[in-house]
Formats: C-alpha cells, structure tokens, sequence
C-alpha cells in the first residue's frame, strides 16, 4: 500500500521516518499523550519515537512497514469518525491479516450521524454481501458485528432511497406465539426483545429521527409471528436472534422477499433460548440453501468480536468445553 498521507524519509538501517506536516491530522493519529503510538509499538514490537512532527519506527522491517500502512489507514479512517484504542489494535490485525490490495478496496458505510468501516476481513465481506445480495445469512458470537452492521448498511440504503422501509424481526422466544396476552400495542409488546436494534439504530440516525421514523412506518418493528402472509417489497429486512426461531419459520421468513428487498438472517447457534421440545433451524435452513448460489453466508469467528479482548478469550474458553 502507498502512503498517502506523509513523506516517508529514507533511512539506512532498521530505522524509518515519517513527516507529517499537518498538525491536525499528527494529533489523530498519535492519540493523546501518543497512546495510539505506544499500542502500535506493543503490536508490532517496534521502537516508536515522536519528536516535532517527525515519527520514527525502528525495528524489524515487515514490521515497521506494517505500523507505516496502520498509520496511513488510521489517517484516512480519522477523516471519517474520531478513533479509538480498539480502532487501531483492529486496523494493525487487520492489515497485518491482509493482501496488499485490501485497504484498497476498502468499504465504508455513510449515516447520518457517523461512517462505518471494517474492521476485519470478515467484516469487509459481510458488508459487500449487505450491499450486492437479496438474502444473507450471518453467524457467530456476539459483539461481531452482525446486527450493528446490518443496520447500518439498512440505514445507507434508505438514506440513498435505495430501499422505502426499514423492517426489524425478531424471534419473542420467551413470550412465544402468544404476544397477545402482553400488555399493551404491537410496538409495546416487542420493544423488550429490540433493545439492540433500537441501541443500533439510535447511534446511526439519533434518537428523534429513528422515533419519526418508526411513527410514521420508514422503520417498521415485525414480530417474526406476524411476518406471515406478507410480500416484502422495497424493504430491508433484518431477523435478528434467527438461532430462536424454528427452519419452518425461517422458511416463512425468506418467502416473503419481494422485489427490490434485502433480507438478513443473524444468529449465533450457541445461545439457543428455545425449549427443549423445539430445534433450531438457522444451522438446518443455511445447509438446506448452501447449494442457492445468490444466498450468502458470512460466519464469523471468536477473532471478530469487536468487545474487550476478554470477550473473544470467553468465548473460545467455552467452545473448547462444549
């Protein structure tokens, strides 16, 4: 990858420079009180020393280039969003797990209120399956980014009036069919098991436009009960939770796609909440259509998850024990 952003200074030896001539852009990309600069040096191993407006990297070189193309990313991600700890530790991964064509053809997701981008090849894929495929198919433990970036690519795609509507589902395992006996509307009634769509939402659009919204039917609240019967068009559609929800109703879930419409079915198949008298048909209905070459799959891994590093130790703690 060619740096963009600064003059790399030629140097013999183990030793490089860079200059970064622009004040604004050397504050961003060196953290406060150079703590972007100290995790790049732990990362990588190197020896990283700012003085004036000149970095110096010293170490191996396959490292050094590395921290010179983190560096160039993260000056590219900060004209979109402010950085944090966990955005650099996940730009060095990233690069060092990639092909020099990677950032390249890098994907960022616009909303109103701020512009997403992978974090991970994984990632990466998942987004240009949201945006190129009608039916998408995403697992994996949680904090991976399968909700969160489904709603964003779903709020894009209204914003540029590629889709009319906003649809979000969501299995009520612990209330079942019966959501009538629940107090209140449809919307009161299902609201508890949509506190992370809502959370992903607001953080998208804000909290009063994703309330207008809602009011006057751009973002719609299905329950997966209520699904039925219904041709979905213009639409993006989101089932989150699918690892509650039966094969036969996903398969009444994917047959309402209609024309112009992207539907998306997240799950992590191990946190099953269903009774022990009901399978779970996420696992069934992916290999029932792994032959459909227009379906789309991303599975995600422990190495996704975008929480405290712990969470991605948790979780393979527990897959070696099952």
């Amino acid at each position: 990858m060619t740096a963009n952003f600064f003059q790399i200074i030629e140097n013999d030896g183990p030793t490089k420079s860079l200059y970064l001539n622009d004040n604004k852009a050397l504050n961003k990309v060196v953290g406060v009180q150079d703590s972007f600069l100290k995790i790049l040096e732990k990362l990588s191993g190197t020896i990283i020393n700012l003085r004036g407006n000149l970095i110096t990297i010293k170490g191996d070189d396959t490292k050094s280039k590395l921290v010179i193309n983190t560096i160039n990313e993260m000056l590219r991600k900060s004209h979109c969003k402010e950085l944090e700890e966990e955005d650099v530790k996940s730009l060095y991964h990233f690069e060092s797990s990639s092909d020099s064509n990677t950032t390249e053809n890098d994907v960022t997701i616009k909303t109103p209120k701020k512009n997403i981008f992978a974090r991970t090849e994984r990632q990466k894929k998942y987004i240009n399956s949201l945006y190129n495929s009608n039916i998408i198919f995403s697992l994996g433990p949680a904090g991976t980014g399968k909700t969160f970036l489904a709603v964003a690519v779903a709020v894009s795609r209204l914003v540029s009036g590629e889709v009319k509507k906003i649809i979000l589902s969501r299995p009520a395992v612990e209330a079942g069919e019966n959501l009538g006996f629940l107090p209140g509307d449809l919307k009161e009634k299902i609201d508890p098991y949509l506190i992370p769509l809502y959370d992903s939402l607001s953080e998208l659009i804000g909290f009063e436009k994703m309330q207008k919204k809602i009011d006057d039917g751009t973002v719609e609240i299905a329950p997966l009960a209520f699904m039925r019967g219904r041709t979905l068009k213009d639409s993006f559609v989101i089932l989150d939770e699918a690892q509650n929800a039966t094969d036969t109703q996903i398969k009444m879930f994917l047959t309402r796609l209609g024309k112009n419409t992207t539907m998306v079915v997240n799950g992590d198949p191990s946190q099953v909440d269903l009774p022990p008298s009901k399978s779970s048909g996420l696992i069934k209905s992916i290999n029932i259509l792994g032959g459909i070459q227009e379906i789309k799959t991303t599975r995600f891994e422990s190495k996704d998850v975008q929480r405290h590093p712990l969470v991605s130790k948790i979780i393979d703690a527990y897959k070696k024990n099952q």
